[in-house]
């Protein structure tokens, strides 16, 4: 499961490459770098979600993804955000 979970992120971090190139957008490294943080917390946030699950602890699960998820979304958010502004603005 999670060979395929790397494939798909691998590959969707590709196309976002080629449709950022594709459309000239430049990205900083500061905004790659909250991008990759906010996207491993959101794949660690999976993982541990899933894994509560299956030991079923539901209440730790959902703790878990409060904890954790919602700062990757944020994290995420944050770095979309940073590259629009930019874009609009220059």
């Amino acid at each position: 499961m999670w060979f395929i979970i790397g494939l798909v992120a691998g590959a969707a971090l590709l196309a976002l490459v080629l449709w950022l190139r594709g459309r000239d957008i430049k990205v900083t490294w500061y905004e790659w770098l909250i991008g990759a943080v906010g996207l491993l917390l959101l794949i660690f946030t999976i993982q541990n979600l899933v894994g509560s699950f299956a030991e079923l602890e539901p209440t730790a699960a959902y703790m878990f993804l409060l904890v954790t998820g919602l700062p990757s979304i944020i994290l995420l958010a944050v770095a979309w955000q940073l590259v629009a502004r930019r874009q609009r603005a220059g």
